[in-house]
């Protein structure tokens, strides 16, 4: 389970929470919940990603795996969508990992964001180009 929660840097704008379920793992039956990103046109939100193993019982909280292999791990947030960039803004202390991102969001529109957590044990340089991939959900992105 992939998570994205999205808070108005301003404080004016409602929480918005995105999730990409699939409970059964790769290869099964597919998600059962796979939400649409809907954020508010000309805000900054702050937003934060949260993983979940729930393949196993009780489920498995893989964020904190993922921040302890902070030098390993990357996300890279591909917008399709000309009215929407993304800013990681946390680091493993010498490069971002994107557990943590900034989202600045233009005029209303829709597309797609491509979310992909890319494992890099010793090749990580900050680029979203070496390792293999973990996760990649691309959400439907509405600018409203």
């Amino acid at each position: 389970t992939l998570t994205l929660t999205f808070v108005d840097d301003a404080g004016v704008q409602p929480n918005v929470t995105a999730t990409f379920r699939d409970p059964d793992g790769d290869g099964g039956l597919g998600a059962d919940i796979f939400d649409t990103i809907r954020l508010q046109n000309n805000t900054v939100y702050n937003c934060s990603v949260t993983l979940l193993n729930e393949t196993v019982t009780p489920a498995e909280d893989i964020t904190a795996e993922i921040l302890a292999e902070a030098a390993e791990h990357l996300f890279c947030f591909t917008p399709a969508v000309a009215n929407v960039t993304v800013a990681r803004t946390d680091t493993d202390g010498m490069f971002e990992i994107g557990l943590e991102s900034q989202w600045t969001v233009g005029n209303a529109g829709n597309g797609t964001t491509m979310v992909t957590l890319k494992h890099q044990p010793g090749v990580k340089d900050g680029s979203c180009a070496p390792g293999e991939t973990d996760i990649e959900v691309n959400f439907v992105t509405e600018v409203q």
